[in-house]
């Protein structure tokens, strides 16, 4: 694969929050940002994504407070919207039967660059939809949606993860649009070579100590997944129970997570790759014990990242508060493009915070936000 470009121009945050969207736009030197006035005042935003092929359509998945679950959708880089004419929707069930029912949309993937218009969105409960419009009109993907196992993957009804089970983390791979891994929590993460008319699990190696049997071939809790653009066998894994790398031809899931610092652990939500290093990996811990909701680890946010695939680890908290007790969603951290990569990471409390080397210091752009649910950078 070629080596990913690097930037030299401004940069766009785009931030979905659960009373809103933002977008923080930054100057090249990433010292100047202004922040924008918000949108869908009220609305929970769970992604707010930009489509790399053109630069300027965005899609944001939201959740009204009266009408339910929507998708809109902005070709003028969020300066006006429309709502999609056809959202994702599970088919409705004759009168007196059951079955599902769309919460909300959670996740956005823009397709593979071969395929304009095309994007996957990932919903809770468990379900996945694919559109060849640039968002205007959305289809189920039959062949995880309406597959046999699919009910038992996602653990019936007996799910029990906080504000729905999820589907999340879509992955295209860039040498083949019909290749392609999600993450479900819980399910764990499951991979197609078609395009979506089938599945397998693909969670060998990865713990789920909340299950009654070791090693099980899947009902795990993967709270985010990655693939390297540059090394598309290569994966990164947070999970509820760890940190992950596989190596695809092995097939099986090794736990970095276990060379980091006992006192923290390795529980957190998201997972942030160097653009042009796969060996280079960025994570943001939190208390994985019976803490609940979630805190930071003792009350002292921190970044960690590794440099050689996670055999070592390094901790990364100049500028952040202590004692400070907020934690990180799965969608909210992200890197740019420049050199040094810029880090952004927004907070259970509403602070949008960004690092311009890479994470050795951090620096607050926005605070006094809503509960910031996505980070997404351009």
């Amino acid at each position: 694969m070629k080596a990913d470009r690097i930037s030299k121009g401004p940069v766009s945050v785009l931030i979905g929050t659960r009373k809103g969207a933002y977008i923080l736009r930054g100057d090249k030197s990433r010292r100047t940002w202004k922040l924008s006035d918000i949108m869908f005042l009220g609305q929970i935003i769970h992604h707010l994504v930009v489509d790399p092929r053109d630069g300027k359509t965005i899609l944001a998945a939201a959740r009204t407070g009266h009408l339910g679950p929507t998708m809109y959708r902005s070709t003028d880089f969020g300066k006006t919207w429309k709502e999609s004419e056809r959202p994702p929707a599970f088919p409705k069930v004759p009168e007196g039967q059951t079955g599902l029912v769309l919460n909300h949309v959670f996740w956005l993937t823009p397709g593979h660059a071969s395929q304009p218009g095309v994007w996957y969105a990932g919903s809770s409960p468990q379900g996945l939809f694919r559109t060849e419009d640039g968002g205007r009109t959305w289809e189920g993907v039959a062949g995880f949606n309406e597959h046999p196992m699919r009910n038992t993957w996602c653990g019936g009804d007996k799910d029990g993860t906080p504000d729905g089970p999820k589907m999340h983390s879509i992955n295209i791979d860039p040498r083949n649009p019909k290749h392609m891994y999600i993450g479900m929590s819980s399910g764990g993460v499951f991979e197609t070579t078609d395009g979506g008319s089938d599945w397998k699990p693909l969670n060998k190696g990865c713990a789920a100590d909340f299950l009654p049997v070791p090693d099980p071939e899947f009902g795990h809790d993967p709270h985010s997944v990655s693939l390297h653009p540059l090394m598309p066998d290569r994966l990164y894994q947070q999970n509820h129970c760890g940190i992950y790398r596989m190596e695809r031809p092995e097939g099986a899931w090794i736990r970095i997570g276990n060379n980091m610092p006992k006192k923290v652990g390795d529980i957190g939500f998201p997972i942030v790759l160097h653009p042009r290093d796969p060996d280079t990996v960025w994570v943001f811990p939190m208390d994985g014990t019976g803490v609940w909701p979630r805190t930071s680890p003792e009350g002292k946010p921190a970044g960690y990242v590794t440099r050689n695939a996670g055999k070592t680890w390094k901790r990364l908290d100049t500028g952040l508060p202590k004692p400070a007790w907020f934690t990180v969603k799965r969608q909210a951290m992200a890197s740019d493009r420049h050199d040094p990569v810029g880090l952004y990471l927004g907070t259970t409390s509403g602070e949008l915070w960004a690092s311009r080397n890479e994470g050795a210091k951090w620096t607050c752009l926005a605070n006094h936000l809503p509960e910031i649910y996505s980070v997404e950078v351009t």
